[in-house]
């Protein structure tokens, strides 16, 4: 049965206004777009009414931890795509530091049979680049991409040696796949659980430089120049980094970049002096000014992207505090809010931008044909109340893990419905729809 979805707002992509539209879906995908002073016809299909509400592409998260197989007791497959759902994504690429590590094509299908069986969003994998992520001995890219893994990646860990990734980034490109990369020099960062700041100062703690990111990024952009491979780098924290980027792109090295919300509301200065670990991630949140320039890098292109990083951990293994817990922290059911409110609420960003950052930009970089509203389009869609206020509540989400540093805030924003590939796999009033 075709689906009208009515009365909804969309934003112009030429004016960025919000325009009322009505939606058909049929088999799947998008057949039908018509303007608010049209009547569609809708006898014989199921009709949503959207009541006004911003229907927005899918969110597109190219950055996730779905920790299984291995760490099922911080995230399932099932649990992990739920929690997307709630947050308005319809598409996913999770990271392969799973137990086993997703370095074999066995590997890669298990999360792909399972994602079909289980999950309610689109999942697309990354293979490893090395053997357990040991940075010893490549993986075999070519079985890998045969499997279905989407690009590579050693997430969690950088390649320390620059003849290996060299010799990945030559092999992916031969094989039209992307490098991803986890940039962190290892002997800069031993034993350091936050940023080498203010924080770090006032508690006597080690701290993790911002050239320990930013070197891996310069390395690695000379190295993509050198083999012509699509190069990105994880989670950009650092004023350096987003220079090197900039640069770059600026003589034509086939560089693209994420940021996380995290790295864009939050400084080193922030975290409270109780030591909270759920204010521990990699990279760690860094100076104002360098929060600053990752704002600025995103909004003059150098950065492409935002993702999550969604990374859930047990609530036992955050209580062991700050120098022993585990980095990372939620991501999927905060990070639309989180951004609405601090930047297109405030007026620095336009609700376009922030659409397109979470939409159509991460297609682009990757390819993907999804993160449009365009006919013919797969119906990957959400709604979101903008208008709606909520306190952060992590008891109320469905991911496994609830390590936030957000709990307590108040946000705007929030998504009451989503649908992918034109079933409806969530809604606010009935939860999860499988």
């Amino acid at each position: 049965m075709a689906i009208w979805i009515v009365n909804a707002s969309t934003v112009d992509p030429t004016t960025g206004e919000l325009l009322k539209r009505h939606l058909k879906i049929t088999d799947g995908k998008i057949e039908l777009s018509l303007s608010g002073g049209e009547r569609p016809d809708t006898a014989g299909c199921e009709v949503v009414d959207a009541d006004g509400k911003l229907l927005s592409p899918g969110f597109i998260d190219m950055h996730v931890h779905l920790r299984e197989p291995g760490f099922e007791y911080k995230e399932t497959i099932r649990s992990g795509t739920e929690s997307a759902a709630k947050g308005g994504f319809t598409t996913i690429a999770p990271m392969p530091n799973t137990r086993p590590v997703t370095d074999k094509p066995e590997t890669v299908k298990f999360v792909l049979d399972k994602a079909a069986k289980e999950g309610v969003v689109r999942v697309l994998p990354y293979a490893a680049i090395s053997k357990n992520e040991l940075g010893r001995e490549l993986t075999d890219f070519p079985a890998l991409k045969e499997a279905g893994a989407i690009g590579f990646t050693d997430d969690g860990v950088g390649v320390q040696n620059a003849q290996m990734m060299k010799n990945a980034m030559a092999l992916a490109h031969s094989l039209d796949r992307p490098v991803i990369a986890h940039c962190e020099d290892d002997s800069l960062v031993e034993g350091a659980a936050v940023t080498d700041g203010e924080f770090a100062k006032r508690h006597g703690l080690k701290g993790i430089p911002n050239e320990s990111e930013a070197i891996h990024v310069g390395r690695d952009i000379l190295l993509a120049e050198a083999t012509g491979v699509h190069y990105h780098v994880c989670h950009v924290s650092t004023e350096q980094s987003v220079r090197l980027i900039r640069l770059g792109k600026s003589v034509g090295v086939n560089v693209t970049s994420e940021v996380c919300p995290h790295h864009l509301v939050l400084s080193d200065e922030d975290i409270p002096d109780s030591m909270d670990a759920n204010w521990k991630m990699n990279p760690p949140l860094r100076s104002p000014k360098d929060v600053e320039a990752c704002i600025r890098g995103l909004e003059d292109g150098t950065i492409d992207i935002i993702v999550t990083d969604h990374a859930p951990h047990s609530a036992e293994e955050k209580s062991r505090g700050l120098a022993k817990a585990p980095f990372g922290i939620h991501g999927f059911e905060t990070a639309f809010p989180l951004l609405y409110t601090k930047f297109v609420r405030t007026g620095r960003w336009s609700l376009g931008f922030l659409l397109r950052k979470m939409t159509a930009d991460p297609a682009r970089v990757f390819g993907l044909p999804y993160g449009t509203l365009e006919a013919g389009a797969p119906a990957d869609l959400t709604l979101i109340d903008l208008e709606n206020e909520r306190e952060v509540n992590p008891e109320s989400f469905l991911s496994l893990g609830r390590n936030t540093p957000f709990t307590g805030w108040k946000l705007h924003g929030w998504p009451v419905w989503t649908m992918v590939g034109g079933k409806v796999v969530w809604t606010e009033d009935k939860g999860i729809n499988r």
